[in-house]
């Protein structure tokens, strides 16, 4: 049986920069608190939690003093900035440079909207660490959209601006775009901005791809990361023997049977290179 890693998977660089930053600190013996997860991977997390950093949430952040902290790469809203420096943290910054960009072009959008009584939309998913800095640049004026059920909240008579997620799925947004036009009047300014991240909406075409070379598919990715589950649902689509897991230990001996000769291991954007090698060698022992 030959078994093969997805050259391609593996996190993309604004969380390569988090983790380096991160255990660039931690190296030197200091201590560093990520605000939330670094990556929605748990044994990534667990990696580096052994090594001494610690995960805090936003309550603890404003209520501590003088701690190193990290923003991750998803960034964060312009209140987090001021409460670091209110509370004396040195903060290292990992926010993705193609999130910072997006955040200053949603801050600069929602300015010239209010200009013309104008919507600034932002496609994405409620709760997610991303969209809530994106949606602290609008200063609670933007309008947050997360499928064609949530358009109603829309005026149609208004200009309407989009934006989105950065690893939104694409097809999602065009529908939701579609469904927009259809109902805007003729005299309202539609606008929309491509903010998804190439380097994420280009793996959905290379795994399409992939996914088919193979007998099996076993995806790696983390259980609470969105992106790993809209790649593994799309290796799914293709490949109808795809399966996810998080570890090693949910490996399921009966996917690979003996007319088995082929597996490609692949996963998300927040999966490290070293688990999907875990799982690699995993396979041959089942």
């Amino acid at each position: 049986m030959v078994v093969e890693i997805d050259k391609k998977s593996g996190f993309c660089f604004g969380v390569v920069k988090a983790i380096e930053a991160t255990d660039e600190v931690l190296e030197r013996g200091e201590k560093i608190y990520s605000l939330g997860q670094i990556v929605h991977n748990k044994e990534e997390i667990t990696r580096l939690e052994d090594k001494g950093m610690v995960t805090i949430d936003h309550y603890s952040f404003s209520t501590m003093k003088s701690k190193a902290i990290l923003f991750r790469a998803h960034g964060e809203s312009p209140d987090s900035y001021i409460t670091a420096k209110k509370n004396g943290h040195k903060v290292i910054d990992a926010t993705c440079p193609v999130v910072l960009k997006l955040q200053q072009r949603v801050k600069n959008a929602c300015e010239r909207l209010a200009d013309i009584n104008g919507q600034l939309v932002i496609f994405g998913k409620a709760g997610h660490a991303e969209v809530i800095g994106l949606m602290g640049q609008t200063e609670g004026k933007g309008i947050l959209i997360e499928g064609v059920k949530d358009l109603d909240k829309l005026d149609y008579s208004r200009p309407i601006e989009t934006f989105s997620q950065t690893t939104m799925n694409v097809d999602k947004i065009k529908q939701m775009i579609s469904e927009i036009k259809k109902r805007i009047s003729n005299t309202a300014i539609f606008k929309t901005n491509n903010t998804t991240c190439r380097q994420v909406s280009d793996r959905f075409a290379h795994l399409r791809s992939f996914s088919k070379k193979y007998d099996v598919i076993v995806f790696v990715g983390g259980k609470n990361s969105s992106n790993s589950k809209m790649l593994y649902h799309e290796c799914k689509r293709n490949n109808e023997n795809s399966y996810f897991v998080s570890n090693p230990g949910e490996l399921d001996e009966n996917w690979f049977n003996n007319s088995v000769e082929r597996v490609g291991i692949c996963g998300g954007t927040s999966t490290p290179f070293w688990l999907m090698d875990d799982v690699a060698k995993a396979i041959p022992e089942l």
